[in-house]
């Protein structure tokens, strides 16, 4: 063999062996810098009791919050049940209250009609008695019987006094006067007639009263 073909085989021997490039190198590199996988036995970013945690277990705090919320909706819903009964009571008492005073107003004026009607002869005989002239003292004391009358009718009655025993209730003492021919606490004279609408005072009588000596 020659010189110049001692000198040509190390360089066909490079032309056929492989040659390693950067980037083969820095594809080995990363490949030994790569995390081991999940799946791997030991691996620490794995917990190995992951499995033995409870799934779906109920919160009691969440549960006790649940059921006071749904307590809170009853008892608004029963409260607005309560509102809506106490006005509508309300309003029938109010209805009620209107329509018993229309009553009232209606039968007050239908009595003092009736009272009116029953009242205008004795007005009708007191312009006679005046018209008549003389002596009106006839007339007047008929028209006053008839006046007495009407108004009897209508409940009003007078309040016997003179000979009575003082009573509070319908009497009212002006004045006490001694009289031997009396007991005390008898009424002696009546200064003013009182009366009685339906049996309930409404005017005492003014009276003297007799006293002991």
């Amino acid at each position: 063999m020659s010189s110049e073909e001692n000198k040509r085989d190390p360089e066909t021997r490079d032309d056929l062996g492989p040659e390693v490039g950067p980037e083969e190198d820095t594809a080995g590199s990363q490949a030994e810098n790569q995390p081991p996988l999940e799946s791997e036995a030991g691996n620490p970013s794995v917990p190995e009791d992951i499995g033995d945690e409870p799934a779906g277990e109920a919160d009691p705090e969440v549960d006790g919050l649940l059921a006071l919320s749904e307590e809170l909706d009853a008892t608004r819903w029963e409260r607005d049940q309560y509102l809506d009964a106490l006005r509508r009571l309300k309003a029938e008492f109010e209805n009620s209250r209107k329509r018993q005073e229309r009553d009232r107003s209606q039968i007050f004026s239908m009595a003092s009609e009736r009272l009116i009607q029953e009242l205008l002869p004795v007005l009708d005989n007191l312009d006679r008695a005046l018209e008549a002239g003389g002596d009106i003292r006839g007339g007047v004391s008929a028209t006053r019987d008839q006046l007495a009358e009407v108004l009897a009718n209508e409940g009003l009655l007078p309040v016997a006094s003179d000979g009575q025993p003082f009573d509070p209730n319908v009497h009212d003492a002006v004045m006490g006067q001694p009289s031997e021919e009396h007991e005390e606490g008898t009424i002696i004279q009546t200064f003013q007639r009182g009366y009685l609408l339906n049996g309930k005072p409404i005017r005492p009588a003014k009276v003297v009263v007799a006293k002991q000596v």
